[in-house]
């Protein structure tokens, strides 16, 4: 498992640069400054900024999975990662190499950071299905998405900020906790289509080969299919990430060991979260 977007911190990858120095200056190539200066130091405090939150997080979980690899740990036998993740996935697939990963989510992270308005919010304590029955009874609610279903008990909303607050009442009432996210737009909601349909353009010119490992997609909770890999890839910009679907998939497909690999331990509590409800 790979993790995404809010699982970057200061210092990650300290122990990865100079031992895969080939793509640390192939990064930083593509990228036009330093990937480590950007992950040690952040001198100038973007870490936190989409736009190179995303090429730092691919790169740390990218040379993450590779150091795993040259540890001679058994292959893995899906792969799964959350949104930004999804891509390090890809690539410990084989479905296009690390320098094409570096390429794709600098744009993408491009693409992201340039839509302005709206927000997010975490809903804490509350089933999915009871969540959207919520959304539905209220006309704020109905303009809002739920942009992640994260587990049984965390699930994320998105959609403009009025609306956002207007809500937060109606999860009160029902013991949930609402909390509202520090983010700079609505990702993974209806919000984000003209940015789906732009990164959708700049897939048009790249190759995928066929997984050599199963690829959960965020957006179908199933493995990739060859033929539309590029589609399904496009589309997780504007729709959820059907992560709690995908775990339960994969616990039903009969995997019993997960391991996040990247910073953090996020992914790791999400499925312990999940198996112990789906037990």
């Amino acid at each position: 498992m790979f993790p995404g977007q809010g699982s970057q911190s200061k210092g990650m990858g300290a122990d990865l640069f100079d031992r895969f120095a080939d793509w640390t200056s192939a990064a930083d190539a593509i990228l036009g400054y330093s990937i480590r200066e950007l992950c040690l130091d952040d001198p100038r405090g973007e870490l936190g900024l989409t736009r190179f939150t995303q090429p730092a997080l691919f790169v740390v979980n990218a040379m993450t999975f590779r150091a795993r690899q040259e540890s001679g740990k058994p292959a893995p036998a899906f792969v799964a990662g959350h949104s930004l993740g999804e891509y390090n996935a890809l690539v410990a697939a084989g479905v296009f190499d690390f320098a094409t990963g570096v390429k794709l989510v600098h744009r993408r992270g491009t693409i992201m950071s340039e839509v302005s308005g709206g927000g997010m919010a975490a809903v804490i304590g509350l089933e999915p299905k009871r969540i959207e029955e919520v959304l539905a009874a209220s006309e704020p609610g109905r303009r809002l998405d739920v942009a992640n279903f994260n587990s049984f008990e965390q699930t994320v909303l998105a959609g403009p900020k009025d609306d956002l607050a207007a809500v937060k009442p109606d999860f009160q009432a029902v013991k949930a906790r609402y909390i509202p996210l520090n983010v700079s737009a609505p990702f993974h909601s209806r919000y984000m289509r003209d940015a789906e349909a732009a990164f959708g353009t700049a897939l048009a010119g790249v190759t995928f080969s066929a997984p050599a490992i199963p690829v959960i997609s965020n957006a179908t909770a199933k493995p990739y299919e060859s033929s539309a890999a590029r589609e399904t890839l496009a589309r997780q910009i504007g729709h959820s990430v059907r992560w709690l679907d995908s775990m339960l998939y994969l616990l039903s497909a009969g995997a019993t060991e997960f391991e996040e690999v990247g910073p953090g331990s996020v992914l790791t509590k999400l499925i312990g979260q999940i198996q112990k409800r789906a037990s």
